[in-house]
């Protein structure tokens, strides 16, 4: 299915020429209507790994591994010009030109075409040995020839040629299982999928087989699914389109994420996910809430599939089929659960996936790809995000050593789980800001922290460790251990405040009430769950806080 999806997706591009693909061109080699040598001319384009390899641009292709295969008019610097460098070894890389030249004299008997007959009558008479080559020329750059300013690979006659050559039709005929006909089956597909990280470059097989065991009925190389060679290109060219579009793909570690539509469609979930911008959050959700089936595209079927390298080859780590109005749907549901209330009562902006994922460790680099791909998932399919994203999370939070312990996007990232995990809970405003009426022994818990770190900086302010510094691995998980001694402390925090500054004494001491009035005792052990409900309380109540203690007497601003 992935793969006939490729191929309808095909239909809709403006694919190049049968067999032709972007190729980085270094050189032009100049010539005139009789194949004189005008001159080599250098064709600059983006650098790659500090090394300029050309202009891009629709040249011949065809896959070669270790076999003699020239390209057509286009190609290396030893197959075109019989040059070898310092690894080369001489015998190889005669072969390689004449077979080069054999090839131009081929199209050149085939489609009368004047321009391949000035290139096949330079070759005739190049001699490698005395050749005049430019002080930067290199034997592993790619080279094509320009007659009277004009390129034969552009020439509809020359691509009609190539287009035959590389598609031969000798051959048992079989059921393509893409398009259904009867036709030559490709023994090895004929592009390479390009861009996967950590692949090679030149690209990868994403249906082949090279041993016994992945071989069946007789069957080798790709044949064990048979494919013909249009089919095979034009999925090939699809994969690699949309991997060269930044709204069609995202990275994930290793694996690259590849989305498309059945029809086209203005949505784009790619920045959705890795930068949602609020304009775009809120028409996403007015098309949900509205349910009108235009804006929804439910009858326009979405795809997505993770691809990943699997030694010389492409392993496919996920398959999405559905349609777009379920997958915003899902969005919608991913950015509702999110929502938080921010410092000073304020909702922040929509988060992308890398901040979420990155909130469970502590620097990028130790990101394992699991995480990111398990909140696309949920963002994509919906359902519950797995119980250990809560854990790393939490264990995250309780080994910060600064004050930002419980930032938003781990705020969030813990709401998420908890409320995905529970479905019959109102995933509306649930969690968003501080629930005065919320019971729960962790939440309030975690609340209670939050309010004496308050009382500890507004008595002191500009503290280097706070209570929160020292006690809050202890706190979140063994709360009956140690918030007894925090009381007793704030209780000289207390005084002084009542002296010095009495309008944030009474503030903080009716917020002291109104979480100690609802907690009857401390609890001994709290699950991870409920180490997830009081990283809620002390988040909400830390924003609670700045609002609060902002208004009061001496224009004191405490930041939460």
């Amino acid at each position: 299915m992935l793969l006939e999806s490729l191929r309808e997706y095909s239909t809709r591009l403006d694919l190049p020429p049968v067999m032709y693909i972007k190729t980085p061109i270094r050189w032009f080699i100049d010539l005139d209507s009789q194949g004189n040598l005008l001159g080599f001319v250098s064709a600059t384009g983006p650098e790659t790994r500090g090394k300029d390899r050309g202009k891009m641009m629709y040249a011949p292709n065809i896959v070669r591994s270790s076999g003699v295969k020239p390209k057509l008019l286009a190609d290396r610097g030893d197959y075109v010009l019989g040059l070898a460098d310092e690894k080369s070894k001489p015998e190889r890389v005669k072969e390689c030109h004449w077979a080069f030249i054999d090839l131009v004299r081929q199209c050149t008997i085939s489609t009368g075409n004047k321009s391949v007959q000035a290139v096949l009558r330079f070759l005739e008479n190049w001699d490698p040995e005395g050749a005049r080559l430019p002080e930067d020329f290199n034997p592993g750059d790619n080279l094509t020839f320009r007659v009277d300013g004009r390129l034969p690979i552009e020439d509809p006659d020359v691509q009609s040629f190539w287009a035959d050559y590389t598609n031969p039709q000798e051959g048992e005929a079989t059921t393509c299982l893409l398009c259904g006909q009867l036709k030559t089956p490709a023994e090895r597909h004929p592009v390479k999928i390009k861009g996967i990280p950590g692949g090679q470059t030149a690209g990868m097989a994403l249906v082949s087989a090279n041993a016994a065991a992945f071989e069946s009925y007789g069957l080798q190389a790709s044949l064990i699914a048979p494919i013909c060679y249009d089919c095979a290109e034009r999925y090939g060219k699809a994969a690699n389109a949309l991997i060269e579009d930044d709204a069609t793909h995202l990275r994930l570690g290793s694996c690259i994420y590849l989305f498309w539509t059945r029809e086209p469609s203005s949505f784009s979930i790619t920045s959705l996910i890795s930068d949602p911008r609020p304009e775009d959050v809120k028409a996403l959700l007015a098309s949900v809430y509205t349910g009108r089936q235009a804006d929804l595209e439910v009858d326009n079927l979405f795809y997505a599939t993770a691809l990943a390298p699997s030694g010389a080859r492409i392993a496919v780590r996920d398959w999405l089929e559905t349609t777009v109005g379920d997958v915003k749907r899902n969005l919608g549901r991913y950015f509702t659960l999110q929502r938080l209330v921010d410092a000073g009562g304020r909702e922040g902006p929509p988060l992308g996936l890398f901040p979420l994922a990155l909130s469970t460790v502590r620097e990028p680099k130790d990101l394992p790809p699991a995480t990111p791909q398990a909140i696309l998932h949920f963002a994509l399919k919906g359902g519950a995000l797995p119980h250990w994203l809560l854990y790393e999370a939490i264990k995250r939070a309780q080994a910060e050593k600064d004050r930002e312990k419980i930032t938003r996007p781990r705020a969030a990232l813990i709401k998420m789980v908890l409320l995905s995990q529970k479905p019959n809970l109102a995933e509306g405003s649930a969690l968003e800001k501080l629930d005065t009426s919320n019971r729960n022994p962790a939440y309030l818990c975690g609340r209670l922290l939050a309010v004496l770190e308050g009382i500890q900086r507004s008595a002191l302010p500009g503290v280097n460790a706070t209570i929160v510094d020292r006690f809050y691995g202890t706190a979140s998980t063994a709360p009956a251990a140690v918030f007894s001694r925090l009381l007793r402390g704030s209780q000289s925090h207390l005084g002084k405040l009542r002296k010095e500054k009495p309008g944030l004494y009474y503030h903080w001491q009716q917020s002291l009430e109104a979480v100690l009035s609802n907690l009857s005792s401390f609890p001994p052990v709290l699950t991870l769950e409920e180490q997830g409900y009081f990283a809620l309380g002390y988040y909400h109540q830390r924003a609670a806080n700045w609002e609060g203690t902002n208004s009061k007497e001496n224009g004191e601003e405490t930041r939460p």
